[in-house]
């Protein structure tokens, strides 16, 4: 469904018309320390971990859950998102020895996680004017 989502296309002009929003709920956290960042991606240039291409982030501290996080004035087009549960405050995502990540982390459309972070493709939404929710599970290992 998603490469289909992939190939409509509408005139320049008509997209200029279709600014929205993206609200994410973020859930599972398994606890309240550190803070909630979420970077938005519009392609697969950097997608996951580069935050020179990040199109926006915002950060949360956690005082409930789950955390909800709003993204504005969105081109019509596909982004995914990347979240990490920064629980010691340094702006970036934890790794052991192993190079496996020591804090929470979550996707957009929650692909399943195997041996490495999810492609583009396997994390877009298509956001296309007016608001879009979507709903993010984080993942411990």
């Amino acid at each position: 469904m998603l490469a289909s989502l992939g190939n409509f296309a509408l005139p320049s002009n008509a997209m200029a018309n279709f600014d929205g929003n993206l609200t994410i709920e973020i859930d599972g956290l398994k606890n309240k320390q550190g803070q909630v960042c979420a970077s938005i991606y519009n392609s697969s240039q950097g997608f996951p971990g580069d935050g020179d291409r990040v199109l926006q982030r915002e950060c949360s501290k956690i005082t409930d859950t789950p955390v909800t996080l709003t993204f504005t004035n969105l081109k019509a087009g596909n982004y995914a998102v990347a979240v990490m549960h920064d629980e010691n405050n340094d702006l970036k995502v934890n790794l052991n020895d192993l190079g496996m990540p020591l804090e929470g982390f979550g996707f957009s459309q929650n692909p399943e996680i195997r041996n490495s972070a999810p492609k583009f493709s396997e994390a877009a939404v298509f956001i296309a004017g007016a608001n879009t929710s979507i709903k993010i599970q984080m993942k411990y290992l």
